[in-house]
C-alpha cells in the first residue's frame, strides 16, 4: 500500500483524505487540524501577554483585546485541545482493542468535517466583522449585550462542531462495546481505552446541554428570543448553569484521556505493568461520574445560597480521591521498574508534580468562602492552565512523540523532542506559577491593562518572558516533525522495544485493514505476554479468511459543508435579502446528501484471502 500511496499524485491523496472513512487517515486529519488551531490560539495567547507586558500598554485596543482573549480559549479548548485528543482516540484506540476500524466508519469522516467547518466558520469571524468579545464562556448578560456578529460566528460554529464532536463520542462508545478481539474483556483493555470509553460517555451526556444553550442564545440573538433577557422574563443564570453543565465535564473529557495516555507511558517506559490497574479503572469511572455533580463551582458568587454551595463544595473535594488514586498508581509504577528518560516519560514525569499543583489550588477554589476571595482574579487563570497545560498539553505533546512512528513509520528526534521538553516546561511554570501572586494581589482576569504602581509590574513581565519560551518550544517542535518527514527514516512495529498492548503487535504505520487475523487477547497488555513467551507476533484467535471494509464517501464533506453555507443564511437573514435562500440552499444540501446517502446501496467491498496471503508473503520476502 505505502508504495501505491507514493506513486498517487496530490490531487489523488487530497481526494484520499476528503473522501477517507479510515479511522487512521481521519486521525491525521484531526491531527493536523488541531495542530493549526493549536498554532492559532497559541498566537492569540502570545497577544495577550505582549499586550499585558508592561503596565499601560496600547499594543491592542481593548475591545480586540477581548476578541483574541475570548477567540483564544474558545480556540483552545474546542477547536485544538478535543480534536488533538480525537485524533489519539482514532489513532491508537481501535488498534488497542484489536478493532479493524472503527463502528461507524462514514460517522467518523463526518464528525471531522463538521469539527472543521465549525472552526473556520468561528474564526472567519475575524474578517467578517469582528470576533466574539464576551469571554470563552460567553456569558449571557455581555452576549446579549455585543453588538455586530462576533457572537452569532461562536453560536453557530460552536453549535456545528459540537455536533461532531457528539457524534465522534456515540462512534467511540460503540466500537468499544461491540468490536473488542476475542478475549478483550473490560478488566483486559489498555487504560488509554478506558479513558476513551469513560470520555465518550461524558461527551454523550455533557454535549446535549451545550447545544441547548447553544440554541437558546440563537434564537435570542437571531430571532427575538427572551430566554436570558431578564428585562422580558428571562434569566442570565440559566446560560450559566447549562454552560457549565458542559463546562465542567468537558474539563474531564480533555483530561481523562490525557490519563489515558500518561497511563501507556509509564507502563512501556518503566517495563512494568500499570500498577493498581483494577483501581485505575476504578477512579476514571468515579471521575467520570463526579464530574457532573460539580458544575455549580463555578457559580459559587451568583447567590446560589449556602446549601447548594456547601454541596456543590463537598462534590468538588471528593473528585481530588480518584485522581490522588492515579497520581500514587503512576508513582508506583515507575517503583523499582527500569526507568528509560525518552521524551515522553520526561513529559509524564514533569506532568505529576504539575498536575498535583494544578489539583491543589483546585482544591481551594472548591471551598466557597475562600473562592469568594480568588473569583475572577488570576489565581484562577493560573490554576485553569496548570490544569490543562500541564494535564491535557503535556500528554498531547508526550503521546506525539510516543505514537508519530505508530501513526506514520517514523520516528521524532529524541534531541529536539527533550529541547522543546525542556523549553516548554521551563516557559509553562515562569508564565504562570507567578500569576497564582498576581492573582492574590487582586488583579483580575480579562483586563486589557494596569497602572503601574499596583505592584503587577514585575510578575506581568516574567509571565510575558515565559510564554516566549513556550512560543520558542513549538517553533522547535515544528522543525522536529518537518525534519522527520524530510528524512523519513523507516521503523518497525514496535519501535519503542518495549511495547505492551495490541498497537504495537502491527507494522507502523498499519496496513489499511489494521489486523490480518483478529488477535487473541490473553489477559492485560497482551503483546506483552506474547513477547514473554518468545512469540514475535500475537496468536491469532481465526484463520486468514475475506475482510469486509467501507467504502470512501464524499458525502460527509458535502453535509458539512452544507451545514457551514446554511449557517451564513442564519446569521443575516434579518439584513440581507439573500439570508433567507442561502439558508434554505444550505439545508437542500444538507437534507439531499442525507437522502442520497439513505437511497445508495453501499456494501462497501472485500479483500479477499488471496491477497492477504500474497501481501505476507511480499513482506517475508
Amino acid at each position: 500500500m505505502s508504495t501505491y500511496a507514493q506513486k498517487k499524485g496530490v490531487g489523488a491523496v487530497l481526494w484520499d483524505y476528503l473522501t477517507t472513512v479510515d479511522h487512521k487517515k481521519i486521525a491525521i486529519l484531526y491531527l493536523i487540524a488541531g495542530g493549526f488551531f493549536f498554532l492559532v490560539g497559541g498566537l492569540e495567547a502570545m497577544f495577550i501577554r505582549i499586550q499585558l507586558a508592561v503596565p499601560g500598554n496600547d499594543f491592542v485596543s481593548a475591545g480586540v483585546y477581548n476578541e483574541i482573549l475570548t477567540m483564544h480559549g474558545t480556540t483552545m479548548i474546542f477547536l485544538a485541545a478535543m480534536p488533538l485528543i480525537f485524533a489519539f482516540m482514532n489513532a491508537v484506540m481501535p488498534l488497542q482493542i484489536g478493532a479493524r476500524d472503527v463502528a461507524f466508519p462514514f460517522l467518523n469522516s463526518l464528525g471531522f468535517w463538521l469539527f472543521f467547518f465549525g472552526g473556520v466558520f468561528l474564526n472567519l469571524s475575524w474578517f467578517l466583522g469582528g470576533a466574539p468579545d464576551a469571554g470563552w464562556t460567553s456569558y449571557a448578560s455581555l452576549s446579549l449585550a455585543s453588538e455586530g456578529h462576533g457572537i452569532d460566528f461562536y453560536v453557530l460554529g460552536l453549535q456545528i462542531s459540537g455536533a461532531g464532536t457528539l457524534i465522534g463520542g456515540i462512534n467511540f462508545l460503540v466500537t468499544i462495546i461491540n468490536m473488542r478481539a476475542p478475549g478483550m474483556t473490560y478488566m483486559r483493555m489498555p487504560l488509554f481505552t478506558w479513558t476513551t470509553f469513560v470520555t465518550s460517555a461524558l461527551i454523550l451526556f455533557a454535549f446535549p446541554p451545550l447545544t441547548v444553550a447553544l440554541f437558546l442564545m440563537l434564537f435570542d440573538r437571531l430571532f427575538g428570543g427572551n430566554f436570558f433577557n431578564p428585562d422580558m422574563g428571562g434569566n442570565t443564570i440559566i446560560w450559566e448553569h447549562l454552560f457549565w453543565i458542559f463546562g465542567h465535564p468537558e474539563v474531564y473529557i480533555l483530561v481523562l484521556p490525557a490519563f489515558g495516555i500518561f497511563s501507556e507511558i509509564f507502563a512501556i517506559f518503566s517495563r512494568k505493568r500499570l500498577f493498581g490497574y483494577s483501581s485505575m479503572v476504578f477512579a476514571t469511572v468515579l471521575i467520570g461520574f463526579l464530574g457532573f455533580m460539580v458544575w455549580a463551582h463555578h457559580m459559587f458568587t451568583t447567590g446560589l445560597g449556602p446549601i447548594a454551595n456547601a454541596i456543590f463544595s463537598v462534590a468538588t473535594m471528593a473528585i481530588a480521591v480518584p485522581t490522588g488514586i492515579k497520581i500514587f498508581n503512576w508513582l508506583f509504577t515507575m517503583w523499582g521498574g527500569s526507568i528509560k528518560f525518552t521524551t515522553p516519560m520526561l513529559y509524564a514525569i514533569a506532568f505529576i508534580p504539575t498536575f498535583t499543583m494544578g489539583g491543589v489550588t483546585g482544591v481551594m477554589l472548591a471551598s466557597a468562602a475562600q473562592d469568594y476571595q480568588y473569583h475572577d482574579s488570576y489565581f484562577v487563570v493560573a490554576h485553569f492552565h496548570y490544569v490543562i497545560v500541564g494535564g491535557v498539553v503535556f500528554a498531547l505533546l508526550g503521546g506525539l512523540h510516543l505514537y508519530w512512528p505508530k501513526m506514520f513509520g517514523t520516528m521524532l528526534n529524541e534531541a529536539l523532542g527533550k529541547v522543546t521538553f525542556w523549553l516548554f516546561l521551563i516557559g509553562f511554570h515562569l508564565t504562570f506559577f507567578i500569576q497564582h501572586f498576581l492573582g492574590l494581589m487582586g488583579m483580575p482576569r480579562r483586563i486589557f491593562t494596569f497602572n503601574s504602581g499596583q505592584g503587577f509590574d514585575m510578575a506581568n513581565m516574567v509571565s510575558t518572558v515565559g510564554a516566549f519560551f513556550m512560543a520558542v518550544a513549538t517553533i522547535v517542535l515544528l522543525i522536529n516533525v518537518v525534519m522527520t518527514i524530510a528524512k523519513n527514516k523507516k521503523v518497525g512495529g514496535d519501535p519503542w522495544g518495549d511495547g505492551r498492548t495490541l498497537e504495537w503487535a502491527i507494522p507502523s504505520p498499519p496496513p489499511f485493514y489494521n489486523f490480518k487475523q483478529l488477535p487473541l487477547v490473553r489477559g492485560l497488555d497482551a503483546y506483552w505476554i506474547e513477547k514473554m513467551e518468545g512469540n514475535k507476533e500475537m496468536t491469532p484467535a481465526e484463520p486468514i479468511g475475506d475482510i469486509h471494509m467501507p467504502n470512501n464517501s464524499f458525502v460527509p464533506f458535502v453535509i458539512s459543508v452544507g451545514l457551514f453555507i446554511a449557517a451564513f443564511g442564519a446569521m443575516y437573514h434579518n439584513e440581507h435579502s439573500w439570508g433567507i435562500p442561502v439558508l434554505i440552499i444550505g439545508m437542500l444540501v444538507v437534507f439531499g446528501s442525507m437522502f442520497f446517502r439513505s437511497v445508495k446501496d453501499d456494501h462497501g467491498y472485500h479483500i479477499h484471502k488471496e491477497e492477504l496471503m500474497d501481501d505476507d508473503k511480499g513482506g517475508k520476502a
